[in-house]
């Protein structure tokens, strides 16, 4: 068994074994252990789990709409992905009619006010009776629907708030920087507007990589505590942290042979590589090797983990293609690490199979690739899918 998918395994035992029993802010009930940790070499191949087949188009896709900066699912529906529809439609419930049981008398006090969709256009809910019950919300599968032919629609209730996108790309800063709308005529004064200064924090990651790589702060944040509350989910992965190191003359040797030759090194029969190596490759190959370390706070550990492994070890790539460096090492450290009681059989048959060699993948464009055909998968072999519902 290939040691991503024994660490992985050996978690959903473990959290078989030792779990205790917990409530969570969706109904479900969890078995939950607390403080764990995934360590993955890249060498040993890419981290997507093959005891199960995994959807390698959404956490590509998911990944990409981080990195944009968005926070509406329009681009992730559009591009059939659909991890975070039941969130949108949760927070569109919200604000409907559905988002309280019971009759007029117990929803009117909640619902004055808020904006309704009623007869193709929006109008502020009223307690006239013939309005009320004429009202009926999306279903959630006509709620995507609507995502992705009404771009008004999308731009309303397909926003999510400020999510990781958000805060990774833009994250709003207390500083405020001048800008000059227009001039008085009057006057001849410019007209002076105050905005917020937003901080991009890949753009500003790429660049102290490439000017101070030693750097002890190459991290990442998600978790604005100030913001918080205008996110439909507060982030379950709140943060990262970047770490290069020089590459030894023999380390950058060995990884040149395994990718040239694609076999482990014989340095019995290694003269003849080398001089190849002198002479052709060793000025261009990369000197410094770059790890990944993320912090969550909340794993979903069959549905969430495996997803959260591979979107990091993309981002990995990606920042190795980017600044020319051999990635390294993949780490997550695990808080509330749980399994929801609807998915205890479905881990069960996960732990039964037996796993199959890691697949490869190879990144064009580095971190500000646009497509997914951008990111190539190769030699992946799994399992079938396991079902299992999300809770949201």
């Amino acid at each position: 068994m290939n040691n991503l998918d024994k660490q992985y395994t050996d978690l959903l035992q473990d959290i078989l074994d030792n779990g205790v029993t917990k409530q969570d802010r969706t109904g479900t009930g969890t078995l939950s252990v607390f403080g764990r940790q995934i360590r993955h070499k890249m060498s040993d191949g890419f981290p997507l789990l093959t005891t199960k087949k995994m959807a390698w188009k959404s956490i590509v896709t998911e990944l990409l709409w981080f990195l944009k900066g968005d926070t509406n699912i329009k681009y992730l529906v559009d591009n059939d992905c659909h991890i975070w529809d039941g969130d949108a439609y949760k927070n569109y419930l919200k604000h409907t009619i559905s988002g309280v049981e019971g009759g007029l008398d117990r929803i009117a006090g909640y619902m004055d006010g808020c904006l309704v969709e009623f007869d193709g256009h929006y109008e502020h809910f009223s307690t006239n009776p013939s309005f009320a019950y004429g009202f009926r919300p999306y279903s959630q599968e006509e709620f995507i629907n609507k995502i992705k032919t009404d771009d008004e629609f999308a731009k309303k209730w397909g926003e999510l708030g400020k999510i990781y996108g958000k805060q990774w790309r833009e994250w709003d800063s207390d500083n405020f920087h001048k800008h000059v709308n227009s001039y008085d005529r009057k006057t001849n004064k410019p007209q002076i507007e105050h905005k917020v200064k937003q901080i991009d924090q890949i753009a500003n990651l790429i660049n102290e990589l490439k000017t101070n790589p030693d750097s002890r702060r190459l991290m990442v944040n998600a978790w604005n505590v100030g913001e918080l509350d205008k996110m439909v989910l507060p982030p379950c992965h709140y943060g990262f942290q970047v770490y290069t190191r020089e590459l030894s003359s023999q380390e950058r040797f060995e990884k040149w042979w395994v990718e040239y030759f694609k076999t482990p090194v014989d340095y019995i029969h290694s003269t003849y590589a080398m001089d190849i190596w002198e002479k052709e490759h060793s000025k261009s190959y990369p000197t410094r090797a770059i790890s990944l370390m993320w912090n969550q706070r909340s794993v979903d550990t069959f549905l969430g983990l495996p997803f959260n492994i591979a979107s990091y070890g993309l981002l990995l790539m990606m920042l190795a293609d980017e600044m020319n460096m051999v990635p390294d090492e993949l780490i997550g450290n695990l808080g509330d690490v749980h399994l929801y009681s609807n998915h205890i059989e479905q881990a069960k048959e996960q732990i039964s199979r037996e796993s199959f060699p890691l697949p490869t993948v190879h990144v064009r464009d580095g971190i500000f690739c646009s497509s997914i055909s951008d990111v190539i998968l190769e030699n992946y072999q799994s399992h079938p899918t396991i079902k299992a519902p999300l809770s949201n």
